[in-house]
């Protein structure tokens, strides 16, 4: 499974070029950069490389006589303006210590993904802005090689690189009405790298501030996370997967309760665990978030804003609403969560970013 990036669309990527660095600056035989980047045949992947750059691999590394590298480096196109710096800034202010690093350049974070060998492979991931390139400059360690596919899915989806913001803006500019550059060219929908850290930080996150269920998480990383060696200071763990959630015996809340995590929301957490861990929920690609929204809101503890929020964070839902939201009543108030969910309708199919924008509007 290579998360939606076939082996054509792979190499024909653009500027991303994700085989190259590879190639050129690893010891690494050129079969298992093929399979790394989601090819099953090296005939496939030798043609298709010859196809893209009008060069063997085995004669690009001959041309290019590179120190060996730890990491992999590459670039991730998106469709300008970006906003990286509001983009950052909220990230920035989510991040979980252990988890993630957000600076004024750089957000960084420790890796733990399932291949499709079954095996476990862990490391650390950094992105930089490039904005003379229109796009973002990726490190990744060069152990999350066999998962590189995988990396490159959620990175993209973290960082909205597929949305072309034009008609974003278009469909949103009357939010300008409201107040002045409201609604601004470039604004991204910030996703997730890991889709049940997301969910969970929402159940987390329900009628609480942003930094107290920032606290929750970072307990929850410190106790039952997953340790990274990942050789760069504050990178240490990776979020719990929900096999590990399930793994802990006797009532959820007698492990999550010291936490400071009431009972209600730790059961709530050990649902989500299940439910993903069997499919009854599916955050991957291809699934309609509609219809996930609605099995959320079958789970204990999870109500109309928690299900919204997952869906426009860890599905990237373009058009997710939550009329009752804390900033979002703030930013459109006095008007009540009904007038507010009238006025939203305009905003269809980009609710998602209004939300962000009412947000962004409070700072």
């Amino acid at each position: 499974m290579n998360w939606g990036v076939g082996d054509f669309q792979f190499l024909k990527s653009g500027s991303d070029e994700p085989c190259i660095q590879p190639i050129e600056s690893s010891h690494l035989a050129v079969v298992d950069v093929a399979l790394a980047a989601g090819f099953g045949s090296l005939r496939r992947f030798n043609a298709l490389f010859q196809a893209r750059y009008r060069l063997a691999p085995t004669a690009l590394r001959r041309r290019k006589r590179a120190e060996p590298s730890s990491q992999i480096r590459l670039k991730l196109s998106y469709r300008p303006p970006y906003r990286w710096e509001t983009m950052l800034g909220f990230l920035a202010s989510r991040a979980i210590p252990g988890i993630e690093i957000v600076d004024a350049q750089r957000y960084a974070r420790a890796v733990a993904l399932t291949g499709t060998d079954g095996g476990m492979h862990t490391g650390w991931i950094s992105v930089r802005h490039l904005p003379a390139r229109h796009a973002l400059d990726l490190e990744v360690s060069l152990t999350l090689l066999p998962v590189l596919p995988i990396v490159l899915a959620r990175v993209r989806h973290l960082f909205d690189l597929t949305c072309d913001p034009h008609p974003v803006h278009e469909g949103l500019a009357g939010m300008n009405t409201l107040a002045e550059s409201m609604q601004i060219l470039g604004t991204r929908l910030p996703g997730s790298f890991d889709p049940f850290e997301m969910a969970v930080r929402a159940v987390l996150g329900q009628q609480i501030t942003v930094g107290a269920a920032r606290t929750l998480a970072s307990r929850m990383v410190s106790h039952y996370g997953i340790a990274v060696e990942t050789g760069v200071p504050g990178l240490s763990h990776a979020f719990p997967s929900p096999e590990r959630i399930l793994e802990l015996n006797g009532d959820i809340e007698t492990h999550l309760g010291p936490l400071g995590i009431i009972r209600t929301r730790a059961r709530t957490i050990r649902a989500l665990a299940h439910a993903l861990s069997t499919g009854e929920l599916d955050f991957g690609p291809g699934a309609i978030a509609e219809d996930e929204v609605q099995k959320l809101l079958t789970l204990p503890g999870i109500g109309p804003w928690t299900a919204q929020y997952i869906a426009m964070r860890a599905m990237a839902w373009t058009d997710a609403f939550m009329p009752t939201d804390f900033g979002v009543k703030k930013a459109l108030a006095p008007r009540t969560a009904g007038q507010i969910r009238e006025l939203a309708q305009a905003w269809q199919p980009w609710r998602s970013y209004a939300t962000i924008n009412l947000w962004n509007a409070l700072h």
